[in-house]
């Protein structure tokens, strides 16, 4: 003998399982016995663990691209400082003024021409690994994408 049970769904739930009853021409309680036996099951278990499983392992190449493209930045500002530090020449200080006032200048227009590309939502690093990988260019930054602004 079975026994009654009542349960409470959402509006948009209840509408889904209405359709399906419709579709197949089956009882709601009948869907109802078999997705709770179906949830009851040893394998689902498995089953929800490898749903787990599969996002982590997503979360887990998403957080390796982030690290990857994080270094790829780091070493791109530290190879940049490095050279511009050996390769600028000090300044006598009579051109100083002038200097901090192009900076300023150059500086400004870096800002924009950085928001202009953030909202085009091109990514350095994607292009440079087109780049490296042959198909985006010649691999000596002159490639599609440098921003000529």
């Amino acid at each position: 003998m079975k026994s009654r049970l009542s349960v409470y769904l959402e509006p948009e739930l209840l509408d889904r399982l209405e359709a399906y009853v419709e579709r197949r021409g089956v009882s709601r309680s009948m869907i109802a016995e078999a997705a709770i036996a179906s949830f009851l099951s040893p394998d689902a278990a498995e089953r929800q663990e490898a749903a787990l499983v599969r996002r982590l392992d997503r979360l887990n190449r998403h957080a390796d691209r982030l690290e990857r493209d994080v270094g790829i930045g780091v070493e791109m500002l530290a190879m940049f400082v490095r050279f511009w530090l050996t390769a600028t020449p000090p300044l006598p200080e009579a051109s100083q003024a002038a200097a901090r006032a192009k900076g300023r200048e150059r500086y400004g227009a870096f800002v924009e021409s950085l928001g202009r590309r953030l909202a085009t939502g091109r990514a350095f690093t994607r292009e440079l690994s087109l780049d490296l990988q042959g198909n985006g260019g010649t691999g000596d930054g002159s490639g599609p994408g440098v921003d000529e602004d």
